[in-house]
């Protein structure tokens, strides 16, 4: 079960490393094989994502991929929604939300597939640079983004990945700007976590040092393909993913 849950980890990694989303897979993967309770396996996962995040964030600014301009607003968006979002989820049910969280993962995917015809209007507003407009839309992505993760309790880049493939923005950039936003998301999510005992110290340790290997080849991976191949990839994971959320809601 050990080999098996470091194998799990560094694919979860590999996911993170290459196109930002994949992070929820390793809660399933505490569970059934560290045997972590739904809540602990959770606090677990989230609070390996500030490491890997951290050594994403290294690895894509190591290749000049991150675009400090547009990834500082999304972030900042993202901090100032996530705690109305979480108040929010106190609301709806969870499988609702998860429903909805899974359905709109699956149609950014599909829509992702089909190819841009010269990118979004949103995109083509952002090549200006500097404007009010565009810090707006940019905080709009982070605040979506944000009140998304507060809502359902999914890390941020399963959300930023897919919105920013949508309006545009090149599967890199989207991927890179996600390796930050996970770190933002994680930080705040473990504090409250570590406060309610949430997190397996023993487990945190072994499956962040296989999740980082992983993020290792992805980031690597994610710079050597084209960005048509990319978007891709991106788009069947963010289908898969979203499946596997619908899939969650439904048992």
């Amino acid at each position: 079960m050990f080999l098996l849950l470091l194998a799990a980890a560094v694919f979860v990694g590999g996911l993170i490393g290459t196109v930002g989303v994949g992070g929820i897979l390793l809660i399933p993967a505490l569970s059934a094989l560290a045997g972590l309770s739904t809540h602990t396996a959770m606090g677990t996962a989230l609070f390996s994502f500030i490491f890997t995040g951290l050594l994403g964030t290294w690895l894509f600014q190591r290749h000049g991929s991150i675009d400090w301009r547009i990834t500082i607003p999304v972030c900042l968006g993202g901090l100032l929604c996530g705690y109305p979002g979480s108040l929010a989820n106190a609301a709806a049910p969870a499988w609702l939300l998860d429903l909805l969280l899974g359905a709109v993962i699956i149609f950014a995917g599909v829509y992702a597939l089909f190819p841009a015809k010269g990118g979004s209007p949103e995109y083509r507003a952002m090549k200006g640079r500097g404007n009010f407009r565009q810090k707006l839309l940019l905080l709009a992505i982070g605040g979506a983004v944000g009140f998304g993760s507060g809502l359902t309790g999914v890390g941020g880049p399963v959300l930023s990945v897919p919105l920013m493939v949508i309006l545009g923005f090149s599967p890199l950039t989207a991927i890179a700007t996600s390796q930050v936003i996970q770190i933002t998301a994680a930080l705040s999510g473990s504090a409250g976590n570590l406060a309610h005992g949430f997190i397996d110290a023993d487990a945190a340790v072994w499956v962040t040092a296989a999740e980082l290997v992983g993020v290792t080849v992805g980031a690597r991976l994610a710079h050597s393909i084209s960005q048509a191949s990319l978007k891709k990839v991106v788009s069947v994971v963010c289908i898969v993913v979203g499946a596997f959320i619908i899939l969650r809601a439904c048992i």
